[in-house]
């Protein structure tokens, strides 16, 4: 099974800093961002969780709950989030459960190889747990400052 725009997001449990596992009735009553990124200590995944980061409270403001994923293990993401002081929580999933329920895993090309990856990606999805809108092969520079103006249209 798999997100679908305007439906209810399909039940789930992901592992996440700070000790939490995240499911549905977790986020229940927030409007909710994931975004999808590759790894964990490289330059556009950064800047990326930073901007999050730096629109943190303009996104609590819109009662809307930040959560980053990628395949790296919980001791890396606590790290990176230390590093870099991520007020939001990032979900760790190596087996790609969570990425396959949002089709986040893509074949990808580095230096002529071939292989799977997260595609990044960012879903909004509102406090009644329906998909509100999905932004797919994102650029980091701006897309912050889009998925809030999103985040305050909602109902």
């Amino acid at each position: 099974m798999q997100v679908e725009l305007n439906k209810p997001v399909p039940d789930f449990s992901a592992q996440a800093t700070g000790d939490q596992t995240v499911t549905p009735a977790s986020l229940a009553g927030k409007n909710v961002v994931i975004y999808f990124y590759p790894k964990d200590n490289t330059p556009g995944c950064t800047t990326e969780g930073q901007d999050f980061r730096d629109a943190h409270a303009d996104f609590a403001a819109a009662n809307t709950v930040i959560l980053g994923v990628s395949k790296d293990s919980l001791r890396t993401h606590a790290n990176f989030k230390a590093k870099h002081e991520f007020p939001f929580e990032l979900i760790s999933d190596p087996d790609e459960t969570f990425c396959r329920l949002f089709d986040v895993i893509k074949l990808k090309k580095l230096y002529g190889k071939e292989y799977e990856g997260i595609e990044r990606s960012t879903f909004l999805i509102d406090a009644k747990g329906v998909l509100r809108q999905e932004w797919r092969k994102v650029k980091v520079p701006g897309h912050v400052a889009e998925v809030l103006a999103a985040t305050r249209n909602l109902d």
